[in-house]
């Protein structure tokens, strides 16, 4: 694990430009009236003994906004958060039962912007003690994990495109087993397996 913790140091310490679900379809992007929401998702990373892995939820498929998608523990940053990683670290408690102390935050990644509006950081941290996870059915369907370096090669992603609002919309993907990850939580992966591979 010690390992995947240097990795993963070396590349929070490098300069990059955050992202967007507007990535691949930039003609897409609506004009900004309004200020982005501010939002974070952490990205839990857990020791095993296959390897460290990573911590995913799919959502509850009552929701309201994108039910049943495979999603980071996370949400918007609400008014007592001291500011993003107290925001991720709050939201995966209430979702996934994690709990706070036992996250050793290592970083954030850069903002990415939602095409719901939101201002979403990324928020790196390893689970230094065993967790047993309780999903909040109101909001989490299911806990599962994936091998961090399969969440993090290249060549595990893919682009593909659907119609969406009557227009052809790109995105990218890195489908695990039965679990199809997508949009903004398969782009802030490949923009850490970006950083990842330049490291190497």
């Amino acid at each position: 694990m010690q390992d995947e913790i240097a990795q993963l140091t070396a590349a929070l310490a490098r300069v990059q430009a955050g992202s967007s679900d507007f990535d691949l379809n930039p003609h897409l992007q609506p004009p900004r009236s309004l200020p982005l929401r501010p939002a974070a998702v952490l990205l839990a990373i857990a020791p095993a003994s296959d390897g460290a892995r990573l911590v995913l939820t799919k959502r509850a498929s009552h929701l309201a906004h994108h039910p049943g998608q495979i999603a980071f523990p996370g949400g918007k940053q609400e008014a007592q958060d001291a500011g993003p990683t107290a925001a991720a670290l709050r939201e995966a408690h209430e979702e996934i039962g994690l709990a706070p102390q036992s996250v050793q935050v290592l970083g954030c990644l850069p903002d990415h912007e939602t095409v719901t509006g939101f201002c979403m950081t990324p928020v790196i941290g390893i689970i230094s003690a065993p967790q047993l996870f309780s999903p909040d059915a109101a909001e989490v369907d299911e806990v599962f994990t994936l091998p961090l370096r399969f969440a993090t090669d290249l060549r595990n992603f893919r682009i593909e495109g659907r119609i969406w609002q009557g227009h052809m919309r790109h995105y990218y993907t890195v489908p695990y087993g039965p679990y199809y990850i997508w949009g903004a939580t398969a782009r802030v992966l490949y923009g850490l397996a970006q950083r990842l591979a330049s490291c190497t």
